[in-house]
């Protein structure tokens, strides 16, 4: 028997209304995670991550943003307001979870997993500031990371996620 590449499809998230969802729904495509905020520097980017979600325009494709206010107190919206924000002031249409933990001691499970090595099987890189960027395979498998800085519409973004819809279309 080999051993299994760790994946995120055990954890289970929050969506804004509360209700759990399995990142096992997400099973065969190519993620692109963030974590976000609304008054960051950075909150231009959630136009950028829908341009690219629109741009790559693939059903084997997904963003999933996570609110979070752990980063200088840059998310002060809750619950629906947080919804409503990114669709308003961003056109967002790529899924929105509940505001989480993505660092220190109660750090949500699945950005533990993201950002330590020990559990993911591939690298260590814990948010430093919002938009700190996570893609995986079709397998859920991390594969890479982007700094804050790093834009949604870059072309090392776009060409790593291209190169993961190609190489594991045939494999589904």
């Amino acid at each position: 028997m080999q051993d299994s590449i760790p994946n995120i499809y055990p954890f289970q998230v929050k969506k804004i209304n509360g209700e759990d969802q399995p990142l096992s729904a997400y099973r065969n495509k190519v993620l692109l995670i963030v974590n976000t905020a609304s008054a960051c520097g950075f909150t231009p980017q959630l136009k950028e991550l829908q341009q690219l979600r629109d741009e790559i325009n693939h059903p084997d494709f997904e963003i999933l943003g996570f609110p979070t206010n752990d980063f200088g107190k840059q998310e002060p919206l809750n619950g629906v307001d947080i919804t409503t924000f990114c669709e308003t002031n961003h056109g967002v249409k790529f899924p929105v979870f509940d505001k989480i933990m993505v660092r220190g001691q109660s750090v949500h499970p699945l950005y533990r997993f993201l950002s330590e090595k020990k559990q993911n099987s591939k690298l260590s890189s814990k948010p430093r500031w919002n938009f700190h960027k996570y893609i995986l395979n079709r397998k859920g498998e991390l594969v890479d990371f982007y700094f804050p800085f790093t834009k949604p519409l870059s072309s090392k973004i776009k060409k790593r996620v291209q190169q993961l819809l190609n190489e594991n279309s045939n494999n589904k």
